[in-house]
């Protein structure tokens, strides 16, 4: 049985955007209820040398993009990371999700060996093949900025659970 790279990317990574944006939402809404400054949570951290929320978000939406065009054989489009506000990070998400809604089955599917390089010509440099790339690399990383994400948000005390987590699937 073969993978589609579509099903294994794009609505996944949908599907976690999504659950992002909702996060986002009650952690805004906790902000306000509890007379929190917003940026108590946009800038908190699981510790210090890891990234606050707001830049969580930022990589997260970063990986959504670049993977899926990669794979589709597409320039990454890029967005300024200046967005610091709970409106920017939803914006960001909702551009993301603009960009996802505008690939198609056909784009991915079939890409599995396309060749993929992380960091040309960098010391940094890797190769994947286009199945693992998202597989192997894509996917993990996502989701770990995804996670921290959540993981800051209830650790500062925001009301979110497994199901916030896993969004409309």
């Amino acid at each position: 049985m073969t993978i589609s790279l579509y099903v294994t990317s794009v609505p996944v990574f949908k599907q976690m955007l999504g659950s992002v944006a909702a996060i986002l939402s009650k952690a805004e809404e906790h902000a306000v209820a509890k007379k929190i400054e917003p940026d108590a949570l946009l800038q908190a951290r699981l510790f210090p040398d890891m990234f606050p929320l707001a830049r969580q978000v930022q990589v997260a939406t970063d990986f959504a993009r670049s993977v899926t065009a990669r794979l589709a054989g597409l320039d990454v489009p890029s967005y300024e990371d200046e967005g610091q506000s709970f409106a920017d990070l939803q914006q960001r998400i909702q551009q993301a999700l603009s960009f996802l809604d505008g690939i198609t089955p056909e784009q991915i599917n079939g890409q599995e060996n396309r060749e993929i390089i992380t960091r040309p010509g960098t010391p940094k440099e890797k190769k994947f093949t286009g199945q693992a790339y998202l597989l192997s690399y894509g996917l993990p990383q996502f989701f770990f900025h995804v996670t921290t994400a959540y993981a800051i948000l209830r650790h500062s005390g925001v009301e979110v659970g497994k199901r916030d987590y896993m969004g409309q699937y």
